[in-house]
């Protein structure tokens, strides 16, 4: 009896994280999507407007900055939404959330967008190949944008090539410590290689950063409880 509860356990965990797993490692198409929706109902403004707004008392004057923030600014500006996660409006905390996924895709560069959203476009399609060989393209041409090396992630990960995954989250990391979707990133590879210390360490990690990942939230409690059950760690 105690190992048939055990057996069932282990399929109810394994299931939650299949469910889960893509929309834990590569939420940026779908936050993206809701982020132009965003953008585009922005109000004109400047960047400074902006920022200011993002301290207003008004959760919809803050909610507006996001907007318009995620409109106006850079990739550097998504520390300063990165901070609007944690507010005390929920709707603020959504918009906060979608705009930072904007500006983490904007590199500066016309044509690296341009390919960023091509390969995107083939990985959704499960082109999963050519997603690759397009990311790589824009890692080669801008090193520096954390958003290829995550991307390119995201497919090897989808393709189930962990190893060069974690290499490319590295990459990430190395480039933007708060990237909160590639910390997440390890700790689905983690789960996926049976390594549930190693996956909780970088979905709390994750978590710090973004507080509104219900996902990664519902994750760490699996996990803790796995662990119990096995009488590695006390909750």
């Amino acid at each position: 009896m105690h190992q048939e509860r055990r057996n069932t356990l282990e399929d109810y965990l394994n299931a939650q994280w299949s469910r889960l797993g893509y929309l834990f490692f590569a939420p940026a198409a779908l936050s993206a999507a809701v982020g132009l929706a965003v953008v585009f109902a922005a109000q004109s403004g400047s960047r400074d407007e902006a920022v200011a707004a993002l301290y207003s008392l008004d959760p919809s004057v803050r909610r507006d900055a996001v907007d318009q923030l995620a409109q106006l600014g850079t990739t550097a500006d998504a520390d300063l939404v990165i901070e609007v996660l944690y507010d005390s409006d929920p709707e603020v905390r959504e918009h906060a959330e979608a705009a930072v996924w904007v500006l983490w895709g904007r590199s500066g560069d016309p044509e690296v967008d341009r390919l960023l959203k091509s390969g995107i476009q083939r990985m959704e399609g499960g082109e999963m190949g050519q997603a690759v060989e397009i990311f790589t393209h824009v890692t080669e041409r801008k090193p520096e944008f954390a958003e290829g090396w995550n991307k390119r992630a995201t497919a090897y990960y989808l393709m189930g090539a962990f190893d060069r995954s974690l290499k490319d989250c590295d990459e990430v990391i190395k480039r933007n410590p708060q990237h909160f979707g590639a910390l997440s990133g390890y700790g689905m590879i983690y789960l996926r290689l049976g390594e549930l210390e190693n996956a909780l360490v970088y979905f709390e990690r994750a978590l710090e950063i973004n507080p509104n990942l219900k996902g990664v939230a519902e994750s760490i409690q699996l996990i803790r409880y796995k662990l119990s059950q096995d009488g590695k760690q006390n909750i």
